[in-house]
């Protein structure tokens, strides 16, 4: 099986070009539990697989590295977005994906060499309904700034949807030992029937965020797209930020964009190609 090593601010994922492989009747979850294996495998955060769509320019579906299927992904779909131009899947700079949360309009930008440097992507309109979320609840109730107990550990969280959950935690200072203790015991929280990602921010000025992350299947990762943008609206929301802000990651920053006129979110970012090879290990069929 070919496939390509991309990342978008250090969250690294495996690519396999389904244009050209035919992973039909491959037992997915099962391989990208393989292909993500740092020892064993190629190693990444998880598999995304790039396909035709009926309803769109093309298709992704990503795989965190313990085989669930996610929704969507920001910095995938920024990767996805380098790959389909250069290789030349697309001539066009603007196109469309669809994902199990929707489909979005990548913008790509190029730099000197003529290769994809910098995607601005728009990530749609966010969600605060729980039924959306989803989350326990009244379903067209929203979650904001609402009390979670974890521990007897209260903190303030807001709930929101960008095609997957996401718990946003008000943080007075951002530790890394936090999202370890508290991250996986919220994706799990009984109020997030379907689990959660959990952000946890810190709010610098009305321009900046602090921002860590604990995603859902995949733990500790540098950097989610769909995760700042979802932190950034929660922010604006609150009151705290203007409608444009730079959100530092581990990996490096993003730039979102709330814009009140159509209600859409864009996002900003790089996405980097590392290598491509060919993966000898068995594949797992169903």
């Amino acid at each position: 099986m070919k496939f390509t090593k991309l990342h978008g601010l250090g969250n690294d994922y495996v690519y396999v070009n389904c244009f050209a492989e035919d992973l039909s009747g491959v037992d997915l979850p099962e391989l990208a539990r393989r292909v993500s294996d740092r020892h064993f495998g190629i190693g990444g955060d998880g598999l995304i697989l790039i396909l035709p769509s009926e309803r769109a320019d093309f298709r992704m579906r990503v795989f965190n590295n313990d085989g669930s299927e996610a929704k969507n992904c920001g910095n995938g779909l920024r990767c996805v977005s380098k790959y389909v131009y250069d290789h030349g899947l697309t001539k066009e700079r603007t196109f469309t994906v669809e994902t199990l949360g929707g489909i979005v309009t990548p913008i790509v930008s190029l730099g000197e060499d003529e290769k994809v440097e910098q995607v601005t992507i728009d990530m749609g309109e966010p969600r605060f309904e729980r039924a959306a979320i989803p989350m326990t609840g009244i379903p067209e109730e929203k979650a904001l700034e609402e009390t979670i107990e974890v521990d007897g550990e209260a903190f303030t969280m807001t709930a929101v949807s960008m095609g997957n959950p996401h718990a946003i935690l008000f943080m007075d200072e951002v530790r890394d030992e936090d999202v370890l203790k508290y991250g996986p015991k919220i994706e799990f929280h009984e109020w997030f029937p379907e689990r959660t990602n959990v952000e946890f921010i810190q709010i610098i000025d009305r321009q900046e965020i602090l921002f860590r992350v604990w995603e859902r299947g995949s733990g500790v990762t540098l950097a989610c797209g769909t995760g700042a943008c979802a932190a950034a609206v929660a922010a604006i929301l609150s009151g705290k930020t203007d409608r444009t802000v730079t959100v530092h990651l581990a990996g490096g920053d993003l730039f979102i964009e709330w814009r009140e006129e159509d209600n859409r979110v864009f996002m900003t970012g790089p996405a980097q190609e590392v290598f491509t090879g060919v993966y000898h290990g068995p594949i797992p069929y169903k």
